[in-house]
């Protein structure tokens, strides 16, 4: 195990981030000792810090008595695993077949451009992470968005608009219409 920050070349930042994803790793007294808890582990960090950080898998792979590129193997192979920064608020627009004839690309160049950013990228705020996903398997609702986990069928201009609205409501304290 990595003794200090200064031991593995870590910023104090590093550290922090080491520190606290030991908690979570620890968590589970069964941690170390079974291959299988790989995945629990790797979903309470990135619920922690909505991504995956680089040390946080280094001290993984300790824990669990793994090696690194095992970790990495797993943590890229999912894509609701992300090692860089995700925003507190991942919205995926679905661009399938059915999405897209129905206009998922215009819904999804309204929230690029509302947002600032394109789709693959985060608000400097780190509020809002904006993907697309080839298909969320709900082509009879399409088009379709995912915002946290919620699906939102037969999206428009104006739905985006109000989904937008409602997390800003949301990030300001206030109830969402």
């Amino acid at each position: 195990m990595i003794a200090s920050a200064k031991d593995a070349g870590l910023s104090l930042r590093d550290q922090d981030v080491a520190d606290e994803s030991s908690d979570v790793i620890l968590a589970d007294p069964r941690a170390g000792s079974e291959e299988s808890y790989l995945v629990a582990r790797l979903t309470e960090i990135q619920e922690r810090y909505h991504y995956l950080p680089h040390n946080a898998l280094v001290l993984l792979s300790e824990i669990l008595n793994l090696p690194l590129s095992q970790i990495y193997a797993v943590a890229t192979f999912y894509n609701a695993f992300s090692l860089k920064p995700r925003g507190a608020h991942l919205i995926r627009v679905c661009m399938g077949t059915a999405c897209h004839v129905r206009g998922a690309p215009q819904i999804c160049q309204r929230l690029e451009s509302k947002l600032g950013i394109h789709a693959g990228e985060t608000t400097r705020d780190r509020r809002v992470t904006l993907e697309t996903v080839n298909c969320l398997g709900a082509c009879a609702l399409g088009p379709i968005a995912v915002v946290d986990n919620e699906y939102t069928g037969q999206m428009d201009i104006a739905k985006a608009d109000r989904l937008l609205k409602n997390l800003s409501r949301a990030h300001n304290g206030k109830e969402p219409a």
